[in-house]
């Protein structure tokens, strides 16, 4: 007779017109590594990552572009020029984040995904043919307010998989990230200028002649199309339910509960301490605020670096940089990519087994003061001494930037994950 009885009992309701429900039966009946799925976040982090990266792979192009369009009075303001080309779009998504989580909780991931991958359909190739600076800097700002998906992603990215997998989910993400780190600096260091590079090939009277910086930008904006095509087939994992929907969801839990424990006190204990964390600000909670506090300074100085880099490398020896040509700058940054990416993928889960991702961010954190201190030093060097410490500190720096973001990201992950199961899906967009 119980056995009649416990079937019903632990089987959770889904809702027929609900897509959330329809991705939780998915789930419920799939059976081994989720591939389809997998691939589907690694592209559109890909085309968004790269998209990004490629600008500031351009960034180094910037110098020369800002000389074009006759804005700086001095070569020493150039760099001062082309960093606010370069910060437009971190300012725009910056000021824009938030609004598109709390976006995505209302109205679902997917339309937040295709909304931020036809932004780079349409501004990255604005970009390409900015004519001077001022439109440079507002397609920029405007493909960072309307790309707002790298927040959504990491909760499709929880909600899309299995709880055994959703880790992977999330390394998912950093590692088209890594990727990215590869393909966007090379299209922006061997695209750029294709009149002047690949002479044979186009001529300086066709379009990649008078808007030099165009091709590479339409190859990232080519790519963001397919993807935009190809993410209408995605599958929506945002729970649509009014309260009443909700309160029978709850009361199947209790029923879960109940045919487990059969202890109604312990039901009651359930369902108040949910409803208290439910209401508990995020803003007192200080392990998810201290790990975002953290990851947003990494992040900051991830991404300054980055900038800063490349416009380093390229300028003259007499400000303290290294003189170096497009594609000098392009081979390094694409070398530090791939480096990233086989650490990634080999050595760096044995190191946090070893160690914990928190040990891991705190040496990183620590070695990357040194290292930062000794580039003044490394532009004393030349030839080859100079490539092979150039590459070495450049791969050095990436892998550890890599280890004290994951630390930051798996603090926000493992206490936003206790707080997204505690008061449902909806706050994953914004988490």
């Amino acid at each position: 007779m119980a056995a009649e009885y416990r079937e019903p009992l632990l089987k959770k309701k889904h809702y027929k017109n609900c897509p959330g429900c329809k991705v939780d039966e998915m789930k419920e009946l799939e059976q081994g590594l989720p591939i389809r799925p997998l691939l589907s976040i690694w592209i559109i982090v890909l085309c968004t990552g790269k998209d990004n990266l490629c600008c500031l792979g351009l960034g180094f192009e910037s110098r020369i572009r800002i000389r074009d369009f006759h804005i700086a009075e001095r070569e020493e303001d150039i760099g001062s020029y082309a960093g606010y080309v370069g910060s437009a779009f971190m300012l725009g998504r910056a000021l824009t984040s938030v609004s598109w989580g709390i976006f995505a909780d209302r109205y679902g991931r997917k339309p937040v995904i295709i909304m931020g991958t036809t932004s780079v359909v349409i501004f990255n190739t604005l970009f390409g043919l900015s004519v001077n600076f001022w439109m440079a800097v507002i397609t920029r700002f405007l493909l960072g307010s309307l790309n707002g998906l790298l927040g959504p992603i990491k909760a499709y990215a929880v909600e899309i998989f299995r709880d055994e997998y959703q880790a992977l989910g999330l390394s998912t993400v950093s590692t088209a990230w890594g990727i990215g780190l590869i393909i966007g600096p090379a299209l922006g260091g061997f695209l750029a200028q294709p009149a002047e590079k690949y002479p044979n090939l186009f001529s300086k009277d066709s379009l990649f002649g008078r808007f030099p910086y165009f091709l590479p930008c339409l190859a990232i904006s080519i790519f963001a199309l397919a993807v935009t095509i190809a993410t209408c087939w995605l599958p929506e994992t945002l729970h649509k339910h009014n309260d009443n929907d909700q309160s029978s969801d709850d009361s199947y839990d209790a029923l879960e509960a109940a045919s487990n424990e059969s202890n109604t006190k312990d039901i009651t204990e359930k369902d108040e301490g949910r409803e208290s964390t439910s209401k508990q600000s995020l803003l007192k909670n200080w392990p998810l605020m201290s790990s975002i506090i953290v990851y947003c300074v990494f992040s900051l100085h991830d991404m300054a670096y980055t900038e800063i880099f490349s416009l380093w490398a390229v300028s003259p020896r007499k400000y303290g940089g290294l003189s170096y040509s497009t594609e000098q700058v392009g081979e390094v940054l694409a070398v530090s990519g791939f480096s990233l990416l086989v650490f990634q993928m080999s050595l760096y889960p044995f190191v946090e087994r070893l160690l914990g991702p928190v040990m891991v961010s705190r040496i990183g954190s620590i070695l990357a003061i040194p290292l930062l201190q000794s580039y003044p030093w490394i532009a004393m060097l030349s030839g080859f001494s100079l490539t092979l410490v150039i590459n070495c500190a450049s791969v050095l720096k990436n892998v550890l930037s890599d280890q004290h973001q994951r630390g930051a990201a798996n603090g926000i992950a493992m206490t936003g994950m206790s707080l997204f199961k505690a008061v449902g899906p909806a706050g994953g967009g914004a988490l």
